[in-house]
């Protein structure tokens, strides 16, 4: 399974419609979205979409609005076969990450990948920055490709 991965959309539409674009042409079976969408038209554009979208709440997301469609600061999920944590700043899972194969984090707007204790700790960028980025994730290989715009 692709996962297409983004955060720190903050609100930025017209990046956000070029990545769902993308998914739809690779065929992701999901989409996880690390925080900070920012406002609620990014909330929607993005839940709206036909892929399921598993998300998290950012620093950035104080809209009440936002917090009653997206209401977790950290998510654990089993997708492909993977134990995927999604939290938009690593101190959120600090205490969890031993139970997964890879977690995707927000906050830091720039892409990395780093193994922490057996674990991939991903970031993958922001999509408003001015070097926007996103990620794909392939569970069938255990792999990371990162994409900018």
């Amino acid at each position: 399974m692709k996962i297409v991965v983004i955060g720190d959309s903050h609100g930025n539409i017209a990046n956000i419609k070029l990545v769902l674009g993308f998914a739809n042409k690779i065929k992701a079976g999901a989409i996880i979205h690390c925080g900070d969408w920012d406002n609620l038209k990014a909330v929607k554009l993005i839940y709206s979409f036909k892929i399921p979208v598993y998300g998290v709440l950012g620093n950035a997301d104080i809209d009440p609005r936002i917090t009653k469609m997206v209401k977790d600061q950290r998510l654990k999920i089993n997708l492909g076969g993977r134990k995927i944590g999604v939290c938009h700043n690593l101190r959120h899972f600090s205490l969890y990450i031993h139970s997964l194969n890879i977690l995707f984090v927000g906050h830091r707007h720039f892409k990395s990948e780093r193994i922490v204790n057996g674990v991939k700790i991903i970031s993958p960028g922001a999509l408003h920055s001015v070097e926007p980025s996103f990620a794909v994730y392939d569970t069938a290989i255990n792999k990371v490709e990162f994409f900018d715009l």
